[in-house]
C-alpha cells in the first residue's frame, strides 16, 4: 500500500495552494506566521513567488514576512524582505497611484516602517528619523501619511511639546473640546478611537476607571475621532450620516463616559500618527508628551504612567 511521506505531502499541499487566489497567499502566510511557522510561510510565499509574475499582493506578503523576520529580532532578515516588498511594489506605482490597489499601501508601508525600526534597532535612531520624515514628503497625498507620522512619533514625540489640536467648525461630539494649551496645569490623556475599532470599545472600562480614579488630580480625557466614510457593515456613508452614526456608537459603548470631549477630523489623526486604533497619549501638566502608545494598554501601565507625572 502506498504511504506517501510528509515532505511528499508538503510538496502538493504547496502546489494546491499556489493554485488558489492571490488572497489565499496572504491568508496562508499570515495563518503560518501567526501559528510561529515563520520557515513555513516563507517556503509558501517563496513557492508561490517561483509560480506566478510579481503582483501587489506577492509584494503584501513578502511585508508580512518581514515583519515577522523583525519581531523575531533577526534585523538583517526582515530589512532585505522589507526592501524587496518595497522594490516589488514600486514597479506598480507607476502608472497608478498608491491607494488604487488595495494591497500596495500594505506592501510599502510596512518597507518604510521596517526599514525605520530596523535602523533605530541598530542605534541609528537619527537616520531612522530623516528616512521617515523623506519617506512622508514622497506619500503625503495618501494613506500612508498617519502610518510614518506614527513611526515618526514612537521616535520622537515623548518629551516634545504636544500638537495642538485641530477643531473645525462644530467638528465635535459631545462636550467642546477645551484646546492643550487651555489645560496647562492638568495632565491629559489623547484617547483615538474609530467607530469601527473592537479594541477600542474594550478600552473604555480601563478609560472610565482611569478617570475615576486621577480626575480629582486634574486629570482630562479627551477622544479623538475621525470619519472612515462607512458606516456599519462597510457602507459607504456621506460625512453627515457617518457623524450620526458615530454619535450613535459613542452613546451605545462609551457611555461609561459620557461627557467625554470627542473631536472630530482627521488632522488630530495624521499629526498624531493615529494609524492605530486605539492609539493613547499622555501629556504632562506642562504640554509635553510623557507617554505615546499606539494600541491598547492595560490599566497597571496607563495607571502607572500617570502616577509618574510631575
Amino acid at each position: 500500500m502506498f504511504c506517501p511521506t510528509v515532505p511528499m505531502l508538503l510538496a502538493v499541499a504547496l502546489a494546491l495552494f499556489a493554485q488558489a487566489q492571490p488572497v489565499s497567499l496572504i491568508n496562508g502566510v499570515r495563518r503560518l506566521i501567526a501559528q510561529h511557522d515563520l520557515a513555513g510561510a516563507e517556503r509558501v510565499a517563496r513557492d508561490w513567488q517561483t509560480r506566478n509574475p510579481a503582483s501587489p499582493e506577492l509584494a503584501a506578503a513578502l511585508s508580512w514576512l518581514a515583519r515577522a523576520a523583525l519581531d523575531a529580532n533577526n534585523l538583517d532578515h526582515a530589512d532585505a524582505v522589507a526592501g524587496e516588498a518595497g522594490k516589488m511594489a514600486s514597479r506598480f506605482l507607476i502608472g497608478q497611484k498608491l491607494d488604487d490597489d488595495p494591497w500596495l499601501p500594505t506592501a510599502v508601508g510596512a518597507a518604510i516602517e521596517i526599514h525605520a525600526q530596523v535602523l533605530a534597532a541598530r542605534g541609528e535612531r537619527t537616520e531612522a528619523i530623516d528616512y521617515l520624515q523623506g519617506q512622508l514628503k514622497q506619500f503625503a497625498g495618501t494613506s500612508l501619511r498617519e502610518r510614518i507620522r506614527k513611526n515618526i512619533n514612537l521616535l520622537s514625540l515623548e518629551g516634545k511639546p504636544a500638537p495642538e489640536l485641530v477643531l473645525g467648525a462644530a467638528q465635535w461630539l459631545g462636550a467642546r473640546p477645551p484646546s492643550l494649551a487651555s489645560l496647562r496645569g492638568h495632565p491629559v490623556l489623547l484617547f483615538f478611537w474609530a467607530h469601527w475599532c473592537g479594541d477600542c470599545k474594550a478600552e473604555v472600562a480601563i478609560l472610565a476607571n482611569i478617570r475615576r480614579t486621577f480626575a480629582p488630580q486634574g486629570l482630562v480625557v479627551i477622544a479623538p475621532t475621525r470619519l472612515y466614510g462607512y458606516v456599519s457593515g462597510g457602507e459607504d456613508a456621506p460625512p453627515a450620516r457617518e457623524k450620526t452614526y458615530i454619535e450613535e456608537v459613542r452613546r451605545r459603548y462609551y457611555a461609561a463616559l459620557p461627557d467625554m470631549p470627542v473631536p472630530l477630523g482627521a488632522a488630530n489623526f495624521i499629526s498624531y500618527g493615529a494609524s492605530t486604533t486605539p492609539t493613547l497619549v499622555l501629556i504632562d501638566r506642562a504640554g509635553v508628551v510623557r507617554y505615546y502608545h499606539p494600541g491598547a494598554v492595560p490599566e497597571a501601565e496607563l495607571s502607572a504612567r500617570i502616577r509618574a507625572l510631575r
